[in-house]
């Protein structure tokens, strides 16, 4: 178990990293475009590829954080890996279900 969600964590990050370089760039031109949440949320609404491009990072962010938080959990607080488990699926369901509200927010599908 131990391994799969090692290797499971280190592709989710592979699957981030050029993500998260693509949202950086995205920012870097809005903030230097002048555009506002008003103006941003025009150019994406009912864009199948910001859609896609944002589950897809929402997604690979739900399986990423809740495997570290669970190792934290582990080796901080000392809990169990059972309860640890359990603390950190519920918390990638919070991450998942609020990252994919976002994302039909900002892609125009309703929320």
């Amino acid at each position: 178990m131990e391994q799969r969600l090692f290797i499971l964590q280190r592709l989710s990050a592979m699957v981030m990293a050029p993500l998260v370089l693509v949202h950086l760039g995205v920012i870097l031109y809005a903030v230097r475009a002048g555009l506002t949440a008003q103006g941003i949320l025009a150019r994406t609404q009912g864009n199948w590829g910001w859609i896609f491009f944002y589950g897809l990072f929402v997604l690979a962010v739900a399986v990423h954080v809740p495997i570290g938080l669970r190792n934290i959990l582990i080796e901080w607080l000392r809990l169990s890996r059972a309860a640890a488990s359990a603390v950190a699926a519920v918390f990638g369901v919070v991450l998942l279900l609020m990252g994919l509200r976002a994302v039909a927010a900002v892609g125009g599908l309703g929320a």
